[in-house]
C-alpha cells in the first residue's frame, strides 16, 4: 500500500449471492460496505438486501442463510444502484477475492447500462495481497482472522456487512500491522499516523530501571534451562 492509498477514502466491501457465477444467471442478494478515512473507520456504511427475482442455490443458503422468502419484499438491484454507486464513487474498494464480487457487480451494472466498477472506483484485492504476504499458507478470511488474532466467533454464517467489518480489521492489520508498528522506516506498513503517535509516546517514556539478578536467581535460571534442555532435547535460550 502506498502513502497515497493510506490517505485515500477506502470502502471495504462484501457481497452475498444466489450462487457461484453470474454467467449462470446468479445475482447479488446482499451488499455490505464500511468506510475508512486515513485508515480509520468513520462509522458510515452501506448495507442492503436485494430481491434477485430468482431462486437461491441450496449451497448458497447453507453459506449465508438468506432465503427467497426473506427477500420477497426487498428492492431489486435497479432500485439501489444509484445509492450504491454514490457511496463507492471515487474510493478504493477493498475486497477479499475481488474478482468474485466485482464480477457480480459488473454483471448487475451491465443489466442497467451502468458500465463497470472501475468506472467509479479502484480495487484492492486482499486475497491476492495475502497470497503474496503469506505464500503457501491458507488465506481465507477465517484463516487471516486466526493469524491476526481477530475475534470472528460471532460469524456463524456469512453476512455481507459483518464480513466487511471483519475484513476491515484484517486489512488494517495486514497492511499496517503490529509486526511493523515500531519500524522507523517509511515503509508501507510502518508509517501510519497511529504508528507515529505510538513511537512518539514510547520515546517519551522514562528509562526503565534495570535490576540485576543475584547469584541464587542466576543459578535457579540455569537449572531451569538445563531441565528444559533435557526434557525437549533443545532449548533456544541456550543458543
Amino acid at each position: 500500500m502506498t502513502t497515497k492509498t493510506h490517505n485515500k477514502r477506502i470502502i471495504v466491501l462484501d457481497t452475498e449471492t444466489t450462487g457461484l457465477s453470474p454467467q449462470d444467471g446468479h445475482r447479488i442478494i446482499e451488499i455490505g460496505c464500511v468506510e475508512l478515512l486515513k485508515r480509520r473507520l468513520t462509522g458510515r456504511h452501506f448495507h442492503c438486501y436485494i430481491n434477485p427475482n430468482r431462486t437461491i442455490d441450496a449451497g448458497a443458503i447453507a453459506v449465508h442463510g438468506i432465503t427467497s422468502e426473506f427477500l420477497q419484499d426487498k428492492p431489486d438491484f435497479a432500485q439501489i444502484a444509484e445509492e450504491f454507486i454514490d457511496f463507492i464513487r471515487g474510493a478504493e474498494l477493498v475486497i477479499h477475492n475481488a474478482p468474485f464480487d466485482v464480477g457480480f457487480i459488473n454483471h448487475e451494472f451491465a443489466q442497467l447500462s451502468l458500465g463497470i466498477v472501475k468506472n467509479y472506483s479502484t480495487v484492492f484485492d486482499t486475497l491476492a495481497y495475502a497470497r503474496k504476504k503469506h505464500a503457501g499458507q491458507r488465506n481465507s478470511l477465517d484463516a487471516l482472522c486466526k493469524r491476526y488474532n481477530i475475534d470472528n466467533s460471532h460469524r456463524d454464517l456469512h453476512g455481507a456487512l459483518l464480513d466487511a467489518q471483519i475484513l476491515a480489521d484484517v486489512f488494517l492489520i495486514m497492511t499496517g500491522g503490529q509486526d511493523s508498528l515500531l519500524d522507523n522506516s517509511a515503509s508501507e506498513t510502518g508509517n501510519t499516523p497511529a504508528n507515529k503517535d505510538l513511537k512518539r509516546s514510547l520515546s517519551n517514556r522514562p528509562a526503565l530501571k534495570i535490576i540485576p539478578c543475584n547469584d541464587t536467581e542466576r543459578q535457579q535460571h540455569e537449572q531451569r534451562l538445563a531441565a528444559i534442555e533435557k526434557a525437549s532435547g533443545g532449548c533456544v535460550w541456550n543458543k
